[in-house]
């Protein structure tokens, strides 16, 4: 039997491939990024190619880094980053055009348009999201629009969406050769097509956005068996194994680290740190519409069970607003210089930055939104901006860790988190005391692939249970809150001045 389980975990800024043993801990991994294209202001772009390439080698790069073969693994899982979307050729496997990010801004008109129509009712009362640049199906709409031959490739159906993990699936399982076009429930969550209520793509939903159905995947459990890696699918020298390699679960990457931080119960609750933030809480079988700016999704679906359901908060920028300080500003050479620099500071002596540089996402929901730096004196420095930049992230989750409680009315007595940002030590002390609750890291802080790997692992019957699963989570580190109430509370209004500042910056039609 085999002993371990591998997950591609493909991000925003890179893909990866680990592979976890029985009890969860971490065996083998290898990483690459991948170009980030701005063609424009506000538009955010990937190259399909380059990413199935990226997968392709690092499968085969930690594999035999470990001195490992496919055989000694039960099954792969995929996460994914969400909502970016890629069209492709179903005949060539070539795509139409860049993938479109689920940063990009350009479909900003198309959202405020349903608006203002009437459509956003139908589309939250149905797909649980408000009609924004985020998600997936004004992306789609747009690539339709702006191609006249794919529009006519998919009404013949010959041309095939996907976000990234469809994207890696059709490629795994074979490409143009008969490959799987197939999304799980929690990608499919997050198009604004896909009913909540009957887990399908919805035909008014696809009317509304002009999407034929002939071009959309098929939708199936988070856990579920779909498929194998076909011959060719991975590097063909150097990669080792000559049994067929299952395919047994796919999450969006927020879902998969739902499911890493084991909160398979109501009212447990994970906040990711990543390219942005994303804090998770799940609420059972029951659908909760938010009316505080959170979204309703699908948290996941262990094979033919009901679906679990969550409400989530979405933070567009969080480490990419350290990323954006070591590659625009050139103020630190690394992610970890931010926090030695940043210590090299008490507090902000009031600066505020708010990295709104593609409007801001939950709970606020405004495209005309865009970064801003205030507070300014001569006195600052660039150790007060990178001070700033890690408050950011902490302010921008306690928006969203607020507005969780208006709508469900659970107050989180810990913040579990998990993300690469948690490695910064400085980060997390500010993220307990902006919160004032503790703030708790497990010992497998990359809960994102260690979810996909449970997923597969499960389909696969190498763990029985979530209950086994569990059994596997320890807490590596705790963050308690040291600030007193009256500095949190001062902080947070100053933060919320700072919000105001950024909006109504640019005319969104």
């Amino acid at each position: 039997m085999a002993d371990f389980v591998g997950a591609v975990d493909q991000g925003t800024t890179s893909t990866r491939f680990m592979v976890f043993d029985h009890g969860g801990n971490e065996v083998a991994r290898h990483q690459l990024e991948h170009q980030q294209i701005l063609p424009r202001a506000g538009w955010v772009e990937h190259d399909p190619l380059e990413i199935w390439e990226r997968t392709r080698t690092v499968i085969a790069a930690a594999l035999n880094g470990a001195g490992l073969s496919t055989d000694d693994l039960a099954a792969i899982g995929i996460t994914n980053q969400r909502e970016t979307t890629v069209v492709w050729d179903r005949r060539t496997g070539v795509p139409y055009a860049n993938a479109i990010v689920w940063q990009d801004t350009r479909t900003d008109q198309i959202a405020s348009a349903l608006e203002k129509s009437g459509a956003g009712e139908v589309i939250r009362r149905k797909a649980g999201l408000p009609p924004a640049t985020y998600f997936s199906g004004g992306k789609l709409r747009w690539l339709l629009d702006n191609d006249e031959k794919l529009r006519a490739d998919a009404e013949r159906g010959d041309a095939l969406f996907g976000t990234v993990d469809t994207w890696l699936l059709w490629n795994l399982t074979g490409g143009p050769a008969g490959g799987a076009h197939v999304t799980d429930v929690t990608n499919a969550s997050r198009t604004m097509l896909m009913d909540l209520r009957t887990l399908d793509w919805d035909d008014e939903l696809c009317a509304i956005f002009g999407v034929p159905r002939a071009m959309l995947p098929a939708i199936r459990p988070s856990v579920h068996q779909y498929g194998v890696v076909a011959r060719g699918g991975l590097p063909s020298t150097g990669t080792r194994g000559s049994g067929e390699l299952p395919i047994g679960g796919v999450l969006g990457d927020q879902h998969a680290a739902t499911m890493g931080q084991v909160c398979f119960a109501p009212g447990e609750a994970k906040n990711t740190y990543g390219t942005g933030n994303f804090l998770v809480l799940n609420t059972g079988t029951d659908l909760f519409a938010s009316t505080s700016g959170l979204l309703t999704t699908v948290a996941y679906q262990l094979g033919g069970a009901s679906p679990v359901y969550a409400l989530e908060g979405s933070v567009a920028v969080t480490g990419a607003a350290v990323q954006w300080l070591r590659d625009q500003l050139g103020i630190i050479s690394g992610a970890a210089q931010s926090e030695s620099l940043a210590r090299q500071v008490d507090d902000t002596a009031g600066l505020y930055f708010v990295p709104a540089f593609s409007g801001l996402f939950a709970p606020y929901w405004r495209a005309d939104a865009r970064g801003a730096i205030v507070g300014l004196s001569r006195f600052h420095n660039n150790a007060h901006l990178a001070r700033a930049t890690l408050e950011a992230i902490c302010y921008q989750t306690r928006d969203v860790v607020d507005a969780m409680a208006a709508d469900s009315g659970v107050t989180l007595d810990v913040l579990k988190v998990d993300g690469g940002v948690t490695a910064n030590d400085l980060c997390m002390q500010l993220q307990a005391d902006i919160l004032g609750v503790p703030v708790s890291r497990p010992v497998v802080a990359e809960t994102t692939a260690l979810g996909a790997a449970y997923a597969a692992g499960l389909s696969a019957g190498f763990w029985r249970d979530t209950t086994e699963l569990r059994a596997n989570w320890r807490e590596a580190r705790r963050w308690e809150p040291t600030w007193s109430e009256d500095r949190r509370a001062g902080g947070y209004a100053g933060w919320k001045k700072a919000v105001d500042r950024t909006l109504d910056w640019v005319d969104v039609g």
